[in-house]
């Protein structure tokens, strides 16, 4: 078995999973990234991962589209006095009050319509894209947040725990690890299911192996042994000195895991980053209840996961430790636009992610989906953030990553967005969003040629052209403009007829809009 699939699959053969390499404990110096003194020592982010691509438009309503969606959706589309107001032009899901009470509260952002050029449909691809942060027509087999773990834990898995780093630096809650957090040589993060029902595992004897594969693997095996039983012992006596304080609701598997994180963390667990997840979110049939569109399958979901959420937050803030905690939701891709026949969603492309915890800004960064008058088949909602940009900003603000760094660690195009505030953020040497002016077109629809025009906020722009699929069709390279009032003339008449949004990107800002080509006459 190659230690890649043993490491992911060990989890479900014993109480806590060996995920690391054999290599003698020594200490290990700091990365220059990262040091004992820095805000970001303490910091934890938590990622909830919604498997099976989750139905934004029937999470986060833009009510001041209600008429375009109930036209393409009405078999699904909730009520519209159930909404619950976020803003005068945007609701959320009635089954969710608990997040729409953390966004009074000033506890909860919104980025709309996240996703990434060439969107994938597939949910193990898609999936694999999201926790690598690969381009859409390349594999990778790091996890973004393994390639951060490596540049503050030189030398990894060798020398680990030791002194300086006692504890897991990553944990996921379940039976298998997050390729999220997958090194070059091991993968950074830790199963766990009980906290307080771990065990020791029998570590063998001894005695040498032979230099060959099998005394190799066998190795692997006995230290990855040793060394989980020495996490083992740091997240029991974490376990043990910790406290939940807040009331979990009960039958919500990923309330469980929230409560078991915010345990640890109370306890003083110096875990950066943990996984928890939740499936049930490819509502192809049965999507909603059709003699009560608040309830059905999905709505069950998103109470429990606003519920779980709500209840997390509360607890972190009645331990005092809400200020170092972050987390963040997201799923392989979103839903098409209109619904099918079978009163459920198909796979789409962008979705909503939300941001949570008390440093995040309380935002809506983005505009609500354009709904075209006129769908294509399978149209999904259109990108306006690349997640990847999403990631960059958490590492640049929470965990204290320079943006050059995050170029290399992500992709080279990376736009820094605001999604952070309040709480001693790390660094302060990247500029705010601007161009806060819309995108103009004309004329749109059109045959061949539109005009796109902005007021530019100065610098290096690019403009991108996407079908109704998510597939980047046409790409203008950077080019640096003066601040003002920009126009560029787009040549569209190789592109056949449809529906396209016309994306403008700069270095701190992106903005997105819904183009309409039509044949000629």
């Amino acid at each position: 078995m190659k230690r890649r699939t043993f490491i992911q699959q060990a989890g479900s053969a014993i109480a806590l999973p060996m995920v690391l390499r054999g290599f003698p404990v020594s200490a290990i110096p700091y990365s220059p990234l990262f040091s004992p003194t820095e805000p970001a020592e303490d910091k934890v982010l938590v990622l909830i991962q919604l498997n099976g691509g989750n139905d934004g438009l029937n999470m986060l309503f833009p009510t001041d589209r209600y008429d375009q969606l109930y036209r393409v959706r009405s078999n699904i589309l909730m009520v519209e006095n159930q909404i619950l107001p976020l803003t005068n032009t945007l609701g959320i899901h009635p089954q969710m009050a608990a997040l729409q009470e953390l966004f009074k509260e000033g506890n909860l952002g919104v980025v709309h319509s996240v996703g990434y050029p060439n969107q994938n449909r597939s949910h193990f691809r898609s999936m694999d894209i999201w926790q690598t942060g690969s381009p859409a027509n390349v594999d990778w087999n790091t996890g973004w947040l393994g390639r951060y773990f490596e540049k503050i834990a030189a030398g990894f898995p060798q020398g680990y725990p030791n002194a300086s780093f006692p504890d897991p630096f990553a944990i996921t809650m379940g039976s298998s690890v997050s390729l999220t957090c997958q090194g070059e040589i091991s993968n950074f993060s830790l199963t766990l299911n009980d906290p307080k029902a771990l065990v020791q595992l029998a570590e063998g004897a001894g005695s040498q192996v032979p230099d060959t594969p099998y005394g190799r693997e066998l190795d692997f095996l006995r230290t990855s042994i040793a060394q989980s039983n020495a996490y083992s012992s740091s997240i029991t006596t974490a376990a043990k000195k910790g406290a939940n304080l807040a009331a979990y609701p009960s039958n919500n598997s990923l309330a469980t895991q929230l409560k078991n994180i915010a345990l640890l963390i109370s306890g003083g667990l110096k875990t950066k980053v943990y996984v928890a997840q939740m499936g049930g979110f490819d509502t192809h049939a049965n999507q909603v209840d059709s003699s009560d569109r608040s309830k059905g399958s999905h709505a069950s979901l998103l109470n429990q996961l606003s519920e779980a959420i709500g209840a997390f937050q509360h607890d972190l803030q009645l331990l005092g430790v809400d200020r170092r905690v972050a987390g963040m939701t997201f799923s392989e891709f979103g839903r098409q636009i209109a619904s099918n026949a079978s009163s459920g969603t198909d796979h789409g492309t962008a979705a909503p992610m939300f941001l949570f915890g008390t440093c995040i800004k309380k935002t809506i960064l983005g505009e609500n989906p354009q709904i075209a008058g006129s769908l294509v088949p399978q149209e999904g909602v259109a990108m306006q953030f690349d997640f990847r940009d999403i990631y960059g900003s958490i590492l640049v603000d929470w965990f204290g990553v320079e943006a050059a760094e995050v170029r290399s660690l992500m992709y080279p195009a990376f736009s820094y967005l605001p999604v952070l505030e309040n709480c001693s953020l790390t660094t302060t040497s990247v500029e705010s969003i601007s161009a806060n002016s819309p995108l103009s077109l004309y004329p749109n629809p059109t045959a061949d040629r539109a005009t796109l025009s902005f007021e530019s906020p100065g610098g290096s722009l690019q403009v991108d052209v996407f079908n109704a699929l998510g597939a980047q069709l046409m790409h203008l390279p950077d080019h640096h403009y003066p601040p003002g009032p920009i126009t560029i003339d787009l040549d569209l008449g190789h592109l056949p007829a449809g529906n396209y949004s016309v994306r403008l990107r700069g270095a701190h800002f992106v903005r997105t809009t819904l183009l309409v080509k039509i044949n000629p006459r």
